[in-house]
């Protein structure tokens, strides 16, 4: 699979950057997140480099035969239905896994905003894991994990460090409409 990866990513102009974290729990950190074949390049990228990375998807995405290939790309069910704890349940995942690299987009959306969300900053405290940077630019056409990055005890301040990283990295999303580092 992993030479397969790489080939996809050769063919569709790619270059990976680095290699796979050395820790065995880590939250990286997808920006830009401004369409649905970020989780695809995302993909090819780990897995050409010998990682394998999870990613959150809704449950109700979880049906034959969807399913099976989302559970083969590293696919999590999760409940986001009304009264559901997104963020109780990723740290019981963290909790209960010996080794995950989680994928997270703090946009928690597709769409352009201003409002990052913070429940990652809460999952790698409560979890006790690190936090690391990655970037899948489209204009450069790059994609990498980056480095780790050092939190504070404010999810605010730590937000605003991260969007001034990605500004002076200068990535572009697919829809570079749909994405903004502004505070």
């Amino acid at each position: 699979m992993r030479l397969f990866c790489k080939f996809m990513l050769k063919i569709l102009g790619w270059k990976a950057v680095g290699g796979v974290a050395p820790d065995p729990k880590i939250i990286i950190i997808g920006i830009p997140h401004t369409s649905a074949w970020d989780f695809v390049i995302s993909w090819l990228f780990y897995t050409s480099i010998g990682g394998h990375t999870s990613t959150l998807v809704k449950k109700e995405f979880f049906f034959w035969p969807v399913g099976y290939f989302l559970r083969k790309m590293g696919g999590v069910p999760i409940d986001r239905s009304k009264g559901a704890n997104v963020v109780r349940q990723t740290i019981q995942l963290f909790n209960e896994m010996d080794h995950i690299h989680l994928a997270l987009t703090p946009e928690g959306t597709r769409e352009r905003t201003k409002n990052w969300k913070a429940g990652f900053h809460t999952i790698a405290t409560m979890a006790d894991v690190p936090v690391y940077l990655g970037s899948f630019d489209w204009g450069k056409k790059e994609i990498t994990i980056g480095n780790k990055f050092e939190l504070t005890g404010d999810a605010k301040e730590d937000i605003k460090r991260m969007k001034a990283f990605y500004r002076e990295k200068g990535v572009v999303g697919k829809h570079p409409e749909k994405f903004t580092t502004e505070d």
